[in-house]
Order: C-alpha cells, then sequence, then structure tokens
C-alpha cells in the first residue's frame, strides 16, 4: 500500500508542477525537477522520505 501511495503523490506531485508552470511561472518545474532526483536518490539508496512519514501514521506495507 505505501508504495502505491508514494507513487500516487510524486506523479500528482510532477502533473501538478506541469500545470503550474504552463499557467503560472515556468520555475515550477523545479518541483518536477526535485521529484525526479528524489525518486532517483531513493533507487540507489532504498531511502525515501515520505514511506518514513506513512510508517510513522501507521500505512501498512
Amino acid at each position: 500500500m505505501r508504495e502505491r501511495i508514494i507513487r500516487a503523490v510524486a506523479g500528482t506531485l510532477v502533473l501538478t508542477s506541469i500545470t503550474l508552470a504552463y499557467f503560472v511561472h515556468i520555475n515550477w518545474l523545479l518541483l518536477a525537477a526535485f521529484v525526479g532526483l528524489n525518486l532517483l536518490q531513493s533507487s540507489f539508496t532504498r531511502f525515501c522520505p515520505l514511506e518514513e512519514i506513512l510508517k510513522k501514521a501507521g500505512v501498512e506495507k
């Protein structure tokens, strides 16, 4: 369940970032870049801050 939530949050943040970059200001693409970098680093380090938050919130694996 945690993995599905993480993917949903990441996808939502990327789509939101692209939408805001189009309608508000191009600098919103930095949010998408941050999400992408976080996903990349978590693939190497196996550490995801959102996963830790979900664990503490009691979301089952």
